[in-house]
């Protein structure tokens, strides 16, 4: 991507949080961070997420994803740009997200086991419910409205919820990192989405893996750094393009890889090909 195109589609949070910056303050639409130049004690770097730029009160400097990363990094704007080739594949909608939903207002106001019929319908549908234990039921508030769906938490506290008629993110996006290492050898088991992931500890026999649930591609530059400590890597994405483009990343990136999506190979996920064999033999 050229200069123009990478700040348009590149999020500036996304570019923030690779560098472990994090606002003192913020909302769906902006955010104060504390400069990027210099330590100080009020935060004076002012970040729009809608117009995926910031300003910095305290020097008059307006910034871009690409001036971010030059600043960072100390970098001419062609290293700004190949560090950013990262996030090609999965920024994601970042930045339409923002612009079509503005600020979600929404309040969490109960989480309990799950109980509510509808629920435990949608986990049989997704042949599941095996796993009930593994996630919650949420009842939320949005816009004044009142709304329930099963929740699955992630490494912010925030929660993915999914029913029959929503898939939405309750609180900051995460990846979800289960550590469970029981022996010298590790391994981390990677999916795209979460019902992915109860599918996969519906088959599995023995818990020894760790596991991360992304919860959406965009996620795995959070976590890229922790992957080379595993002596195997098994990647259970999607069989779409984001999922195709991601898998592409880790194997290019680390030798120990296993792409195990072609068991599903004529699906678009896990849990989708797991429910066509649990169908034809229940």
């Amino acid at each position: 991507m050229n200069c123009e195109e990478v700040k348009q589609k590149i999020g500036i949070r996304t570019v923030m949080e690779s560098f472990n910056l994090l606002p003192s303050k913020d909302n769906h639409r902006s955010a104060f961070y504390f400069a990027i130049d210099r330590e100080e004690r009020t935060p004076s770097f002012s970040v729009d997420f809608v117009k995926n730029n910031a300003f910095d009160f305290g020097t008059g400097k307006s910034y871009d994803v690409i001036s971010i990363v030059q600043q960072m990094k100390k970098c001419s704007v062609s290293e700004a740009l190949k560090y950013l080739e990262k996030f090609d594949f999965s920024t994601t909608n970042e930045i339409q997200n923002v612009q079509e939903k503005q600020e979600i207002e929404y309040e969490i106001l109960k989480v309990n086991s799950i109980r509510h019929l509808a629920l435990i319908q949608y986990l049989i549908s997704r042949k599941v419910y095996e796993q009930k234990d593994l996630v919650k039921e949420v009842h939320y508030k949005m816009y004044g409205k009142k709304y329930f769906g099963i929740g699955f938490l992630n490494n912010s506290g925030g929660f993915e919820i999914r029913n029959k008629y929503s898939k939405i993110c309750l609180g900051r996006k995460d990846v979800t990192l289960l550590k469970n290492q029981n022996n010298n050898f590790t391994e981390i088991v990677i999916f795209e989405g979460f019902f992915d992931y109860l599918t996969y500890r519906n088959l599995e026999k023995e818990q020894s893996s760790d596991y991360l649930i992304l919860n959406s591609t965009s996620m795995l530059f959070k976590v890229e750094c922790e992957l080379d400590q595993y002596d195997k890597i098994s990647l259970f994405l999607d069989n779409d393009s984001d999922g195709k483009d991601a898998a592409i990343k880790i194997q290019n990136q680390f030798s120990n890889v296993e792409n195990c999506s072609m068991v599903y190979k004529n699906f678009n996920d896990l849990n989708e090909w797991y429910c066509e064999q649990k169908s034809e033999f229940p």
